[in-house]
C-alpha cells in the first residue's frame, strides 16, 4: 500500500486553495489541501510499522511552531506548479529533516525540499503563466500554528485518507 505523511493547513487555508484547485489541480478530488512532509511511498506491514514507531519518537519531541503563507509562487521552469509558499520555510524544513530521517530517509530524491501548498500542477507553459500572473497580485496571509502530522495512505480509487495523526509533544 502506497503511503505518505502531509500537514493539513486550517480550514480557512483550506478553503482559499481549493477555490484555485478546483479549476488547475487534476488532484483536486483525491486529496484536500496539504502541505507534503515525504512523498508517497509503497510500504509492507513491516516498513508501516516502523515507519510509526519513528513518528511516535519525531512527534514526542516536536514542539508545534508557526508559520504564514504569504505568497503565490511556482517551481517554473522546473515543474509547472504553482503553490501558495510560506513567508519563512526554515521551521517546516527542519522539522521534514527530523521525519525523514532514520527509518523514513529519502532516497533518490530529485528534488530539494521546499514545503508548500499545491494549488495548480499539470498545467501548460502558457496556462501556468497566465494562471501564475492572475494569482500573484492576491494577497496572502494567513498566520497558523503547524503542530501534528498525518499519516496517510491511498485507496484502490486513488484517493488520499488519513492512516494515524501524531501530535507534537515536545
Amino acid at each position: 500500500m502506497k503511503f505518505g505523511i502531509a500537514v493539513f493547513p486550517p480550514k480557512v487555508v483550506q478553503d482559499e486553495a481549493n477555490s484555485h484547485r478546483k479549476r488547475f489541480d487534476p488532484h483536486y478530488s483525491l486529496i484536500q489541501p496539504h502541505m507534503t512532509v515525504r512523498e508517497a511511498e509503497e510500504w509492507d506491514e513491516r516498513k508501516l510499522a516502523e515507519a510509526v514507531r519513528h513518528l511516535e519518537e519525531v512527534t514526542a519531541n516536536t514542539q508545534p511552531f508557526a508559520v504564514r503563507i504569504n505568497r503565490f509562487s511556482s517551481f517554473y521552469p522546473v515543474a509547472n506548479v504553482i503553490y501558495m509558499a510560506l513567508e519563512d520555510p526554515s521551521p517546516f524544513v527542519s522539522m521534514y529533516r527530523t521525519v525523514c530521517s532514520g527509518v523514513l530517509e529519502e532516497k533518490n530524491i530529485k528534488y530539494s525540499y521546499n514545503p508548500h501548498l499545491t494549488v495548480g500542477q499539470d498545467l501548460g507553459d502558457d496556462e501556468m503563466h497566465d494562471v501564475l500572473s492572475s494569482l500573484r497580485p492576491i494577497p496572502l496571509d494567513f498566520n497558523f500554528t503547524v503542530d501534528r502530522l498525518h499519516l496517510l495512505y491511498q485507496t484502490e480509487n486513488g484517493a488520499w485518507t488519513v492512516h494515524q495523526t501524531f501530535l507534537f509533544r515536545g
